[in-house]
């Protein structure tokens, strides 16, 4: 293998297949990133079999050929390389990869390229497409709600329903759920699949604030998901099991609405939040036509107390409920939106939170029991 690829190109393209590298395998070419010449480019690969990423930097090849090398290290000498110049790769003997860019020079000891994992590839068509900005957003204002403990494997995933042209994305523990739904470019057969948050927070990473499609790709055996987009692949395994009926949680009616800003309610839920933190992160919502503002936030613990008053156009009865402060500034920090609306069916009832201006999108939050 010899070759030659820009700085700036190389960097990037490592930068993007290491968050797929394995940290805690006991499996040594799973640490490494797979280096192969292909389509008259360089082709880069790292997986920790649960997510693989691809990605394609364009260089001048002279030999084609395959070697893996460690990830991190590569990635490391490669920054610290100048910028805007030419790297020349060459593999020599015993799987050594030989690293010039003008007077640096560095050989890094590889593995032998027909020992790493094969990654399936977009050579498939389509099962549907989606714009990038709107997955984007999408998974933003929804993995962020996957549970991270793996007691319920199911819970660290988000369910992906496509229905026609619509595709359906809901995460869940047990404490909040997340639902937002999209539209999907091509129509497709009605289907369910439980994708790891993990790699969906991965893929929104590499996703562009652009309208251009991202190709969805179901595997025959309904058992991976691969993602395409220009010179880039990211395919992850699929959760087995059933998700959760998130729609028997979704309230149906509720007593009390507060429209307020966004920016303001999450100012002052942060506030809160520094009082609550020393005390289970208690923070309550009093809401009423009686109060001056509309809205109460407000936290007490032995360090002290706090209140905020918080404009807002209420309708309904007046109610107090309590929330993990916690979940609050994750809805109100992940979901773009100048004003929310908060649905409330009494203290004892889930929240729910949805953006002004989105009909398709709905966030529950389940109350905290207080005594008083």
């Amino acid at each position: 293998m010899k070759l030659s690829v820009m700085q700036e190109n190389l960097a990037r393209g490592l930068q993007v297949v290491s968050r797929a590298v394995s940290t805690r395998s006991t499996l040594p070419v799973l640490n490494n990133v797979l280096l192969r010449t292909e389509d008259g480019g360089l082709k880069l690969t790292a997986t920790n079999l649960e997510i693989g990423i691809t990605y394609w930097v364009p260089g001048k090849i002279d030999i084609d050929g395959a070697v893996t090398v460690p990830a991190r290290l590569l990635t490391d000498i490669v920054l610290g390389l100048p910028s805007n110049e030419r790297v020349n790769l060459e593999l020599q003997a015993q799987e050594t990869l030989h690293i010039k860019a003008e007077r640096f020079e560095t050989r890094i000891k590889g593995i032998d390229a027909e020992e790493f994992p094969a990654i399936p590839s977009a050579g498939e068509k389509p099962t549907t497409r989606v714009a990038q900005n709107v997955l984007r957003e999408a998974l933003d204002e929804v993995t962020f709600a996957a549970a991270t403990d793996e007691a319920r494997p199911i819970l660290t995933g988000v369910l992906a329903r496509f229905d026609g042209t619509w595709l359906t994305l809901a995460a869940a523990d047990n404490y909040r759920i997340a639902v937002k739904t999209v539209a999907v470019l091509d129509a497709v057969e009605e289907t369910s699949i439980v994708v790891p948050a993990r790699s969906l927070h991965e893929l929104s990473r590499v996703l562009s604030d652009i309208d251009d499609p991202v190709d969805i790709v179901l595997s025959p055996a309904r058992n991976q998901i691969l993602f395409h987009l220009e010179g880039i692949d990211l395919v992850s395994r699929l959760i087995d099991g059933q998700f959760p009926n998130y729609q028997q949680v979704l309230p149906k009616s509720h007593t009390t609405t507060a429209t307020v800003d966004r920016d303001q309610l999450l100012k002052a839920v942060k506030l809160a939040s520094l009082i609550a933190s020393s005390s289970a992160n208690i923070v309550k919502l009093h809401i009423g036509k009686d109060s001056e503002t509309g809205l109460t936030i407000s936290a007490a613990a032995d360090v002290g107390d706090n209140r905020s008053d918080v404009e807002a156009q209420v309708e309904g009865d007046g109610t107090t409920i309590a929330f993990n402060a916690r979940y609050l500034v994750d809805v109100l920090s992940n979901v773009p939106t100048d004003q929310f609306v908060i649905e409330l069916n009494g203290p004892l009832s889930p929240g729910v939170f949805k953006p002004v201006g989105d009909g398709q999108y709905v966030h529950v939050v389940m109350p905290v029991k207080t005594t008083s």
